[in-house]
């Protein structure tokens, strides 16, 4: 059994297997997911986990070199936004319409789905590498 770190075994394996500029997403629980890429599902009912919960937990284990938000986050979810910037540096962070987010995904190494119920409680984590 492992000692630390995520203890959630599709999560540690999907952290595993990216490559440098690949990246997965953290999703409120009514983002869809596309057909055909993977979602790990840790809702437990609405608000657990919760999306700054799950973020904090892969922050610790992933090396991040962007972060991607629905613009749409800045008028409708401030109080995400700002938690957001201050776990990030604001020059990693982009934001992009909702729309273009939900395209984006399609190309997602795994969606991870929280009990989150905020609104564009979304980001998208794309991995740098370590050396």
């Amino acid at each position: 059994m492992k000692l630390k770190g995520i203890l959630n075994s599709h999560i540690s394996k999907v952290l595993a297997d990216l490559g440098h500029t690949d990246y997965i997403v953290i999703a409120d629980a009514g983002l869809p997911v596309p057909q055909g890429v993977l979602k790990i599902d840790l809702a437990l009912r609405l608000g657990v986990p919760s999306f700054e919960e799950v973020v904090s937990v892969i922050k610790d284990d992933m090396r991040i070199e962007k972060v991607t938000l629905a613009s749409e986050i800045k008028t409708h979810n401030l109080t995400t936004y700002q938690y957001m910037k201050k776990q990030f540096s604001c020059e990693n962070i982009e934001l992009v319409t909702h729309e273009k987010f939900k395209e984006l995904t399609q190309h997602a190494k795994a969606i991870i789905r929280t009990g989150e119920a905020t609104p564009y409680a979304n980001c998208i984590l794309q991995s740098g590498v370590i050396f």
